[in-house]
């Protein structure tokens, strides 16, 4: 794999003079604004007979502006500037016209486009040059590298209470101090690469250099992440890389009338579940392209990263479809292996690290691949991190199938601590997955219906919601202590929002209903959502404070089956979870590493509570006393060399 990897740098610095230059492709490709005010167009087509640019600026005219032919399927264009001015003004609508093979004329939007917006009459999305007189110029640096990530996985568009399609505005003035209130560091946005299909929550990509208009404009979103690295807040970017929408009209299938060009041809070149096309990794111009447009994100809107989506399908033949990963070695090796999607992540993560090293990336792979996210001069992937997708699955299969009674400590430390050495992992109990129509989210699977009509202070607390508030404090808090070395949250399920998440659709009568993030709940005194907020919110600045996701894995000194309680230690903290449904403890033996306040001794540790879910803020009974010290005793429990009684 590093020799193919390698293979490839190597021919990327003799053909195109390094990889810096390989990746700047993104200024010249497409249509680009020169210095002198004339138009430098660029396009790769291989299948077309010849090219044309044609739009408002010409009249429509489909011939007028023929593309002169290049070696290697490129095609170039210059118009030169009218009296020292562009020939092709801002907001001017284009496209790319294409003579493909069979004569046929097809008017496409460029790979490369910038900004493409839909009129409410029309289907499909026209292309519009974006070339304001004074672009939005960044004001703050970019936070430093983070040591671990608490990140707040969002969605611009249904960041609002409101029924409708929210905007880049909406998000920068109303969700980004929310977001820093609750002390997470960094925000992952989803659906920002542009998408023709708002339902598919963003991963039909159609346009893969222009930010979703749908939000606002360009200069919007930069304002936004500017103003979230004014607040110290990084931003990752969701982007998809693993496919591309069918759409040929406003997509990238098709561009030149062939049914490869960008993609495989025939039956590789389609993804069979998700009804998508899939790229030709091997090819140059689409290592161009992908890496090209990673490049763009960072250094035109100040991205500081990536969550790369669906790594699974793109490293094997079979995508991942019916099968199961069980660790052993010959899963990860053989000829189901995509190599040369491998190599263009590594490629990727190389280039990410070699020009903008303070950048983060990570990996959604299910299947474990071994190395992934280890270095690519040791032959790994390059990743940062990968998400510990067996989390929230296990949590699932707890709730759904498994009596209180029943749930196995041993089994939940075990999936909470089970992964690859020295691979960071981004721990997590749901994420946008589980809260989609479909799927339930932990508090929906613990309150259900009762959510609907006993959240009400005012009403008398029923044993279902008393479960289901006390269980989705302690399950967040034992994913975020011991699961990994970063957390991740899905925006509103931190207070346990209710109802699933459903994009306008024909299924639904178009409806916004239940496309919306109901934030005010928690701004409600006489509604217990502000309960899971508020420990959501102390639990992640206890981690601001000591930093357990940074620190060193876990020592697990307890997993009482018949106690149901798991005690460990982690930067310096004892973490002591009772799981049982009905039975508290009194003077409870716990083991731990350093001693604490030895009895009339004036010694500099003493152990008190810092974090408690059962602290009448966070919706509790208040059954233990916070100006408790607790003594240590030079007692061996649980092989750890002292221990104290809590």
């Amino acid at each position: 794999r590093y020799s193919l990897f390698y293979n490839h740098l190597k021919n990327i610095e003799e053909c195109e003079g390094g990889l810096d230059k390989f990746t700047k492709s993104y200024k010249t490709f497409g249509v680009n604004q020169l210095e002198d005010g004339g138009i430098y167009c660029k396009e790769w087509a291989p299948g077309a007979e010849a090219v044309f640019l044609a739009g408002d600026f010409n009249g429509w005219n489909p011939f007028s502006h023929p593309y002169k032919k290049l070696e290697y399927g490129k095609w170039e264009l210059f118009i030169p500037p009218e009296d020292g001015h562009s020939p092709v003004p801002h907001g001017s609508k284009l496209k790319v016209v294409i003579r493909a093979q069979n004569g046929a004329l097809l008017y496409r939007i460029s790979p490369w486009a910038r900004y493409v917006v839909r009129d409410e009459d029309k289907v499909n999305y026209d292309w519009v040059h974006w070339n304001p007189p004074q672009s939005y110029i960044h004001k703050n640096p970019s936070p430093k590298r983070l040591k671990s990530l608490r990140i707040y996985e969002s969605h611009v568009g249904i960041a609002s209470p409101e029924g409708k399609v929210a905007s880049y505005k909406n998000f920068t003035y109303n969700v980004l101090p929310r977001i820093k209130d609750l002390g997470y560091n960094c925000v992952q946005l989803m659906a920002i690469m542009e998408h023709a299909y708002y339902a598919s929550f963003g991963y039909q990509v159609t346009s893969f250099f222009a930010a979703s208009s749908r939000y606002g404009t360009p200069d919007d979103l930069k304002e936004m992440i500017d103003v979230a690295h004014s607040m110290g807040i990084t931003v990752l970017l969701d982007v998809v890389h693993s496919h591309a929408s069918k759409n040929s009209e406003d997509g990238l299938n098709q561009f030149d009338g062939t049914d490869s060009c960008f993609f495989h041809s025939g039956y590789r070149g389609n993804h069979q579940l998700w009804d998508s096309r899939l790229f030709d990794y091997a090819n140059w111009e689409v290592l161009r392209f992908l890496l090209s447009n990673l490049r763009m994100w960072i250094e035109d809107y100040r991205f500081d990263g990536f969550r790369f989506d669906g790594v699974t399908s793109m490293l094997y033949h079979h995508h991942g479809i019916g099968t199961g990963f069980s660790g052993d070695y010959n899963e990860y090796f053989g000829l189901h292996v995509d190599e040369d999607a491998l190599c263009y992540l590594m490629l990727a993560n190389h280039m990410i690290n070699s020009l903008h090293p303070e950048c983060i990336t990570i990996a959604e792979d299910v299947s474990g691949m071994p190395a992934l996210c280890r270095p690519v001069a040791e032959g790994g992937g390059g990743f940062d991190y990968r998400l510990a997708m067996a989390i929230p699955d296990k949590w699932i299969q707890i709730i759904k199938e498994l009596k209180d009674e029943d749930w196995n400590m041993g089994n939940i430390v075990h999936t909470l601590t089970n992964r690859r050495y020295e691979e960071k992992y981004i721990a997590y109990a749901e994420s946008h997955d589980q809260a989609l129509v479909g799927d339930k989210t932990l508090a929906f699977r613990l309150m259900d219906a009762e959510m609907y009509t006993n959240m009400s202070v005012l009403m008398p607390l029923t044993p279902i919601i008393d479960r289901g508030i006390q269980l989705h404090k302690m399950i967040r808090l034992i994913t975020h202590a011991l699961g990994g070395e970063s957390y991740l949250n899905f925006m509103g399920n931190e207070f346990g929002h209710p109802e699933w998440l459903d994009f306008p659709r024909i299924g639904n009568n178009e409806s916004y209903h239940y496309a919306r993030r109901q934030f005010n709940l928690t701004e409600d005194d006489l509604l217990r959502y502000k309960f899971l907020n508020a420990f959501d919110r102390d639990m992640n600045k206890l981690e601001e404070r000591f930093g357990w996701l940074a620190s060193p894995q876990a020592y697990v000194s307890e997993k009482h089956e018949g106690n149901k309680v798991i005690a460990f230690e982690r930067a310096g903290l004892v973490f002591i979870f009772n799981f049982h449904p009905y039975q508290s403890y009194v003077d409870y033996r716990v083991g731990i590493e350093t001693p604490g306040k030895y009895p009339f001794l004036c010694c500099c540790f003493k152990y008190k509570i810092l974090l408690d879910s059962d602290a009448g803020e966070y919706g509790g009974h208040q059954r233990l006393d916070h100006n408790t010290e607790y003594f240590s005793e030079e007692y061996p429990h649980n092989y750890r060399p002292n221990s104290i009684m809590v």
